[in-house]
């Protein structure tokens, strides 16, 4: 467990200052957590330990064999540590080939493949799912494997995880999912029909919402283009990667609106873009333009574009509108091609810099980005527009997702008065 902690906080570690896991960061990451005195003698050694057997096991692994004919090996956003990961068994082979031949996120690979491997350790020892043809055991069943698995392994098995472990009703759901694509696009089985398992309870969970002179105040506790991110996330309503994913194009200061491309469930959509941002939002621009230009100049490789779009338009990464509106301040190296070039701000960083915000404004709430967007919405509602109005503007599927947000209507003291005021 000390072994997993350590290799997760130096993982963390070498993305926020932008390196590469190599013995001279572990170096640096082992010396920064000893001068912060945070772990005791044991401690420390046993983070070393597991650092040495990192690299260890690493130089172990054989190099990975290249395929350049086959794209489904490289994924738009996988990390250089997972770029050479094409798994242990012939199964999650087969899962990692369709998940990154559709383009699915890195993050979204992580979860699939946590939940593949966890179905296929619950599927251990358990007893088959058709008789032995001839008869009677050895007093233990023999190990199942996931090429056999049946609808009712993946029933029971999500009956279990709701019933014994008490998982919430998302967590359930992002197990179906995962189970669902790797039978079913990964293996090429037909799953069938198993929709009659235990499901777990869902509850209903209000949103942190901040007040409109806590997020002052937290915004006063920023400054620079880290404040303009902030803002604008809470006046437009933006997600997270929808935020750090902008291109120059995508905001038009002109008509007043932001334009997001391929959100959530790869859809489209346009929310406002607040008039009080409009002249920062300017200048920030212009200067983006001259450090474009400085990068031309400098002959330094274009930007990132999706694989298609770069196929058919080569030269389009060097074109000014498809620059990122908010780029990183430091050159990265692309974990697909090795390339180093100029990416966007890194969604850890900006994370980290709310968090020490809402710290330095005291203010007293679990404060993530995320919340600026239910602040958003809440406070949109809270002004009396129209809930649909709301829902487009957030890009939601369904309204009953927007309706969370209603509770600030109906929160007590608005028509009620407690009687301890009377």
């Amino acid at each position: 467990m000390q072994y997993r902690t350590a290799l997760i906080q130096y993982l963390r570690y070498c993305k926020q200052t932008h390196q590469r896991a190599t013995v001279d960061s572990a170096r640096q990451f082992m010396q920064a957590i000893e001068s912060q005195r945070r772990l005791g003698v044991s401690m420390l050694v046993n983070w070393k330990d597991a650092l040495n057997w990192f690299f260890e096991e690493a130089s172990r692994q054989p190099a990975p064999t290249v395929h350049p004919e086959r794209p489904s090996d490289v994924m738009t956003d996988v990390p250089s540590f997972g770029a050479a990961d094409l798994g242990k068994t012939n199964w999650e082979r087969k899962l990692i080939r369709e998940l990154r031949g559709r383009h699915y996120r890195w993050r979204t690979e992580q979860t699939y493949r946590q939940w593949a491997w966890r179905f296929a350790k619950w599927l251990e020892g358990r007893a088959p799912s058709r008789p032995n043809p001839t008869g009677g055991h050895d007093g233990a069943w023999p190990s199942r494997r996931i090429e056999d698995a049946t609808a009712d392994d993946v029933r029971e098995f999500l009956s279990e995880i709701a019933t014994r472990q008490r998982c919430s009703a998302s967590t359930q759901k992002q197990a179906l999912n995962a189970l669902v694509f790797l039978l079913r696009d990964g293996l090429g089985k037909d799953v069938g029909d198993f929709g009659d398992y235990a499901r777990a309870r869902k509850i209903k969970r209000m949103p942190v919402v901040l007040s409109r002179q806590e997020c002052r105040r937290l915004f006063a506790a920023l400054n620079g283009t880290t404040r303009l991110m902030a803002e604008l996330m809470y006046g437009s309503g933006l997600r997270l990667t929808e935020l750090i994913g902008m291109r120059v194009k995508d905001v038009d200061c002109e008509r007043r609106q932001i334009v997001i491309r391929a959100g959530k469930g790869d859809k489209d959509r346009v929310t406002m873009l607040p008039e009080s941002l409009v002249e920062r939002l300017k200048t920030h621009r212009e200067r983006l333009r001259q450090r474009h230009e400085d990068d031309l100049a400098l002959n330094l490789p274009s930007v990132w574009l999706p694989e298609g779009l770069e196929r058919k338009y080569p030269q389009a990464g060097k074109s000014w509108e498809w620059q990122w509106f908010f780029p990183s301040t430091n050159l990265m190296t692309d974990p697909r091609s090795g390339v180093k070039r100029r990416h966007h701000v890194l969604d850890a960083t900006f994370q980290n810099a709310i968090r020490l915000a809402a710290r330095k404004a005291q203010l007293d709430k679990r404060v993530t980005p995320h919340v600026l967007r239910h602040s958003f919405a809440t406070h949109l509602l809270e002004s009396g527009s129209d809930i649909r109005t709301v829902q487009e503007l957030l890009g939601h599927k369904d309204v009953s997702t927007t309706q969370i947000y209603t509770h600030v209507l109906n929160r007590p003291g608005l028509a009620v008065r407690s009687p301890l005021d009377g």
